[in-house]
């Protein structure tokens, strides 16, 4: 995950505080709903980043995907669903984005949502050079697909894993 840093063109920062709120109850809405575990650490974004809060909900079922919610000091958040879906919330948060904190909470839950029943896709590709991951993401009101690089090692452990077959995370199980 790569952490969102202060902007010296970012003034009115703490707007975003509304992103831990809507993501601490997003968290706390989903450990009721749903089988999770909930994991709560200090952990590095980055090697030269400081330590974070981070929040894991890890479904009891392995074939449904993981999600993990860092809370950055910006403040902003950092998510991660499944193996390699990351969205940093803001993107930027400078004043000339002008990104909206009410609309990023609902990209929050709109992408949760779509995890959570299901429609998370994941996979390995080998290419001429190299290996890359393909993650696509479909939801109600959301069709979204990403691909990126993998390190030679990435690319081993995630075969390993089960990731060298195309990888739909299940819906999350519910509690009854």
């Amino acid at each position: 995950m790569t952490q969102v840093r202060a902007d010296p063109h970012a003034t009115a920062t703490a707007r975003f505080a509304v992103l831990h709120n809507a993501a601490e109850a997003l968290l706390d809405t989903l450990g009721e709903r749903f089988m999770v575990e909930r994991r709560e650490s200090k952990e590095l974004l980055g090697p030269t980043d400081a330590l974070v809060r981070t929040v894991r909900l890890i479904p009891r079922t392995p074939a449904a995907g993981p999600l993990a919610v860092a809370f950055t000091d910006f403040p902003g958040l950092m998510v991660r669903l499944g193996r390699w879906w990351a969205e940093a919330l803001p993107a930027c948060g400078c004043d000339d984005c002008g990104e909206d904190p009410d609309e990023l909470a609902d990209v929050l839950r709109t992408q949760v949502g779509a995890l959570v029943e299901g429609g998370l896709w994941e996979r390995v590709r080998r290419g001429v050079g190299g290996s890359w991951f393909e993650s696509r993401l479909i939801g109600v009101g959301l069709s979204a697909r990403r691909e990126g690089p993998l390190t030679a090692r990435d690319a081993r452990e995630a075969r390993r894993s089960g990731f060298a077959a195309p990888v739909q995370w299940a819906p999350w199980p519910r509690r009854f």
